[in-house]
């Protein structure tokens, strides 16, 4: 299975950017991963309702045109359906089980995600009703992907 992480922004701090390559290291042997970043609008301070949806607007223009016919979609939103560890692999199993070839995680920016980039997600995942920095999303949905592969395989992986 191809899996492409495509997220708003890119990853700044040293200590994100190796738990990023570790991850993709380990994934490798699991799937094809892919790693795709747009960049993100900067958000003035006291932005108000209206420019911060023209920011996502722009940020989700960007992203959908990296989305090739045929993906299955999984945007990261706050309102998606949470599970845990085991209930993920067992979706990402179920995927590509039912014939689906390419995952595509929506990871977006400190905004959020455009409505239009929601509307085109066949499903909508949460890890928390928290909110997390983009950067530390893109570590944790890569470790929940090796995590799951790794309950796939019925490979031991610490708790």
């Amino acid at each position: 299975m191809k899996i492409t992480v495509l997220a708003v922004g890119k990853v700044k701090e040293r200590f994100y950017r190796e738990a990023v390559a570790e991850y993709t290291k380990r994934l490798g042997r699991y799937c094809r991963l892919e790693i795709m970043e747009v960049s993100d609008e900067k958000t003035p301070d006291g932005a108000g309702p209206a420019l911060e949806r023209q920011i996502k607007e722009k940020e989700g223009e960007r992203i959908l045109s990296h989305i090739r016919e045929g993906c299955y979609v999984v945007a990261l939103a706050i309102e998606g359906v949470e599970t845990d560890s085991l209930g993920l692999a067992e979706r990402i199993e179920a995927w590509s089980v039912s014939g689906i070839s390419h995952l595509v995680f929506i990871i977006g920016g400190s905004l959020g995600l455009a409505d239009s980039v929601l509307s085109r997600a066949d499903f909508k995942l949460s890890f928390s009703r928290l909110t997390f920095p983009h950067q530390l999303m893109r570590v944790l949905v890569l470790e929940q992907l090796y995590r799951s592969y790794r309950i796939i395989q019925k490979q031991p992986y610490h708790k």
